[in-house]
């Protein structure tokens, strides 16, 4: 039985008993156990090492977090497998060719850093860019508000929208008028737009935290098809900001990488290939 670990990893009581009969297959998208709640870490790291350990296998989405979960449970490192996230493949995005259109896609919620992007962006007000961030807004609508008000106080209500999720052709018209992927994560198992938007060719700066290292890999040369900058620097972020504006070289030479790292990305075939292995290998 294959199940999320969203919901396996808090219900230890109900699935560790039958977990032999029914051979339990856990795929773990975030290991719960990573920033729990401070009034309750210990209690949901408890039932996230219950359940793993019981299962016959664990599935991960990144190696990052197979290494993680290893450093927050004693468990069986055989019994632990990566399978990445894959993704389709895409046209080229025609972008605006001086790098001045920033994309971020993500639910606006705190752990996706959109307060620390904005204060970056508030940093370079001498140069030319406007920044889209779509996502949803109705699963923090505290935060968002925050958000437009610092949005309309800081002098950047004209450089940057938040217009909602897209999807279908409108999300592919997102990418494909993008000059540059941005995401200011505070937590990521793997950051799939980040492969989304490598799949068009467009480089990256994001936060170096979890998984996203590993997504964004590396080109040919062994040129990152991006930048990465310490997790809640807005000043950092900032910075990578100003030197991808300011530095037609510099520009050239990540988008040359993000279309070597386009070529080597992998398909959800090979997603669904690596799991249905693990899946016939727990039934021995």
């Amino acid at each position: 039985m294959l199940l999320d670990g969203l919901v396996a990893s808090t219900a230890p009581d109900l699935l560790t008993p039958p977990a032999r009969r029914l051979r339990l297959v856990v795929l773990v998208h975030m290991p719960l156990g990573h920033r729990p709640p401070n009034d309750g870490a210990g209690e949901v790291r408890m039932r996230e090492r219950t359940v793993l350990a019981a299962a016959a296998a664990v599935v991960t989405t990144s190696r990052w977090a197979r290494r993680r979960l290893l450093e927050l449970y004693p468990l069986r490192g055989d019994r632990l497998h990566v399978a990445q996230p894959g993704v389709d493949a895409a046209a080229l995005a025609t972008g605006t060719g001086d790098g001045g259109a920033l994309l971020c896609i993500a639910a606006v919620t705190f752990d996706k850093g959109h307060d620390v992007l904005l204060n970056a962006l508030a940093t370079i007000p001498d140069l030319s860019w406007r920044c889209v961030c779509v996502g949803s807004l109705d699963r923090d609508p505290t935060f968002v508000e925050a958000l437009h008000r610092r949005t309309a106080n800081g002098g950047l209500a004209d450089r940057v929208s938040f217009p909602g999720p897209r999807t279908g052709a409108h999300l592919d018209r997102s990418y494909d008028v993008a000059d540059l992927l941005v995401l200011a994560s505070r937590a990521e198992t793997y950051g799939m737009v980040v492969v989304e938007a490598l799949a068009r060719g467009l480089p990256v700066i994001a936060a170096d935290v979890g998984g996203l290292p590993e997504a964004l890999g590396h080109g040919a040369d062994g040129i990152r098809p991006g930048l990465l900058v310490p997790p809640e620097d807005p000043a950092a972020f900032g910075g990578a900001l100003r030197a991808w504006l300011s530095d037609a070289e510099l520009r050239r030479a990540l988008r040359r990488a993000a279309h070597e790292r386009r070529e080597t990305l992998s398909g959800w075939g090979t997603t669904t290939s690596v799991i249905a292995r693990v899946l016939a290998e727990a039934l021995r």
